[in-house]
């Protein structure tokens, strides 16, 4: 891997860190997603349309449907990310779903497609439970101490991450196949991912003016960023995808995690930093395992 490709990677770890925080910080915004979506269709219209704009007539139904799909899917992600951090630390929630999405990929693999485990992925999926239990609170769950509070935290996050992470694996899934198979342009997934959700969160919206105009308040800043991070991270990673192969840049992003950690117990003073962070090394290091076998 060439230092422009991990210079790439690591930017884009830090940047998807950075507004999953901002996300946190808005959770309790009720139009925050409305926001953030508007804010992406106007902002990253012109570079789409600049690049694919002659593509766009060429979308048959196949494609639209897809496109249809993943949009669904990502609203479902976003709203249960939303719901996570209300309820959960950055710290938890964060790196569960992260690591959750390829340890799903896993066990439905062998579960329902009938392949055989490796022991690799064994390794893999092992690790990342053993990432998990820690970030619930490690030895504490088996002594019974620690503030109750804090272990409800830890477990509402554990469940919400694990409601993200599958959501992050279907979309994968669904966009893999839009680009790959239906040969629909990066840009234009995320894009049209992102416009074909307006229609299912405006009607929503406008039955809440008034909430409305109080996101926009006190939000738009938050959502102007999220609006710039959230897509730019995505396109980092695909020119290093350029640079280097995907089997090197998938894990390699899960650095993320290790940001996010670092985030949720110095920016937001969340409880158990310093063993959530070796919690999300773990899952780090089980995602890179898995990737590998």
């Amino acid at each position: 891997m060439t230092f422009l490709a991990l210079g790439l990677i690591l930017l884009s770890a830090v940047l998807h860190a950075v507004w999953n925080l901002l996300v946190k910080k808005a959770s309790s915004a009720p139009h925050f997603i409305l926001l953030g979506t508007l804010l992406v269709s106007l902002l990253w219209g012109p570079v789409a349309m600049c690049f694919h704009g002659d593509e766009v007539s060429t979308l048959g139904l196949p494609q639209w449907g897809v496109l249809l799909a993943s949009a669904l899917i990502n609203l479902v992600y976003l709203r249960t990310l939303m719901r996570g951090y209300a309820a959960s630390d950055l710290s938890v929630v964060y790196p569960v779903a992260r690591g959750s999405a390829p340890l799903l990929v896993t066990v439905a693999a062998v579960v329902v497609l009938g392949e055989r485990l490796s022991l690799m992925s064994a390794l893999g999926g092992l690790t990342i439970v053993v990432g998990v239990f820690l970030i619930a609170g490690g030895p504490r769950l088996w002594k019974g101490s620690g503030a109750a509070d804090r272990k409800n935290t830890a477990a509402r996050g554990i469940a919400w991450g694990m409601g993200v992470g599958t959501c992050v694996a279907s979309y994968t899934v669904v966009d893999a196949y839009a680009i790959t198979v239906l040969h629909v342009p990066p840009l234009l997934v995320m894009y049209f991912a992102c416009v074909l959700r307006l229609p299912f969160l405006l009607p929503f919206a406008l039955r809440d003016v008034e909430g409305l105009t109080r996101s926009l308040r006190s939000h738009w800043r938050a959502g102007l960023a999220f609006a710039m991070l959230a897509p730019l991270t995505y396109v980092l990673v695909l020119n290093a995808v350029k640079l280097a192969p995907l089997s090197q840049v998938a894990p390699a992003r899960e650095v993320s995690m290790l940001f996010a950690a670092l985030l949720g117990g110095r920016l937001l003073g969340e409880a158990d930093s310093a063993l959530r962070l070796v919690g999300a090394g773990c899952i780090a290091t089980g995602v890179v395992v898995l990737a590998m076998a």
